[in-house]
């Protein structure tokens, strides 16, 4: 008899279930989140499992390497999309874990993509940059509210990155102020060297990768953005249509209408954000140094507002960058917005 195995895993330990095609349960058992322990605990049912299923969390990486390391056909779950009936009045890890099984023993489990290991190191070493930069923004800032906030004077971002000790303590006359300044300038510092250490060798890595070439003539993508767009996306194949992948990347409004009246909204954030934040910047880019977009902007912009017409050019170029990577094809700029 075939059976079915679903994992709900947690920070510490994952509850595990196994039910037959009966939805009968086989096992059930908390266990710690010890891969010998658990593939141990699997090792008597592996000749029947069809299938493992385990729930995609922040810490999903080592458990579904494991198993399919094992040899086990690991399906990693949806969690946006795993709603169970809503008329349960108790639900826990365990109806969690039965529920896992359960969908994948239908056949109508939602799936999320398990992003090939060999490149995910390298697309999470991205994701640290961008993070890098954002505890970096968050310093300067810190650092411009502290001039102003003591001298009464509001200084441009340029002028902030073009201070250095020796100003900062010539401006702040209070030692114990220039003493905090001075640290977070030296916070600041120490941030953009190692940006740039992360990003030569992302780009080393990338160096020979074609498709990061075809996307850097994408109307606002550049040496940072493209390699964000290559990595997050992986294989563009797994997208059926320029409509999936756009919406993947939150360039799509979520409405839900009745007789073209909006009865309500779906969840806006589903998809990748990191997609998001790379092509609503490729657009501001765009709008700055290219003017068939920048015409397509001001026109959107006359009928709606200003925001709606970055999300509108941001669109554009998500579908744009679908048609540069599935057809390995240079970008025409004319074509997208003429």
């Amino acid at each position: 008899m075939r059976l079915y195995c679903g994992i709900d895993l947690h920070s510490t330990n994952s509850y595990v279930a196994i039910i037959d095609e009966e939805d009968r349960a086989v096992y059930r058992q908390r266990l710690p989140n010890d891969l010998g322990l658990i593939l141990s605990e699997l090792g008597p049912y592996a000749d029947r499992l069809v299938g493992v299923v385990v729930e995609s969390t922040y810490n999903w990486y080592w458990l579904v390497d494991g198993l399919a390391d094992s040899g086990y056909r690991v399906h990693l779950a949806n969690p946006s999309a795993l709603g169970q009936y809503h008329g349960l009045k108790y639900a826990d890890d365990q109806s969690d874990s039965r529920w896992l099984a359960h969908l994948l023993r239908l056949g109508i489990l939602p799936e999320g993509y398990i992003y090939p290991r060999e490149q995910r190191g390298l697309r999470d070493l991205l994701r640290r940059r961008g993070r890098l930069v954002q505890q970096r923004t968050a310093s300067l800032v810190s650092l411009q509210n502290q001039f102003h906030r003591h001298t009464g004077r509001r200084l441009p971002a340029r002028a902030v990155r073009a201070l250095d000790i020796e100003s900062i303590g010539q401006q702040l006359v209070d030692a114990n102020v220039a003493l905090s300044a001075m640290a977070t300038w030296r916070v600041v510092e120490c941030i953009d060297k190692e940006v740039q250490s992360l990003e030569r060798e992302v780009q080393r890595q990338l160096k020979p990768d074609r498709m990061v070439k075809l996307l850097k003539t994408v109307a606002g993508v550049g040496d940072v953005l493209a390699p964000t767009i290559r990595l997050e996306t992986g294989d563009v194949g797994r997208f059926r249509s320029p409509g999936k992948y756009v919406s993947y990347c939150r360039t799509v409004g979520s409405r839900h209408l009745s007789n073209h009246k909006v009865k309500g909204r779906g969840n806006t954030k589903n998809g990748n954000p990191y997609l998001s934040w790379a092509f609503v910047e490729a657009a501001h880019f765009a709008v700055r140094f290219h003017p068939p977009v920048r015409r397509f902007y001001e026109r959107k912009k006359a009928r709606t507002h200003r925001v709606v017409a970055v999300k509108a050019v941001a669109h554009k170029l998500a579908r744009a960058s679908y048609h540069v990577m599935r057809d390995q094809v240079q970008f025409q700029v004319e074509r997208a917005f003429g």
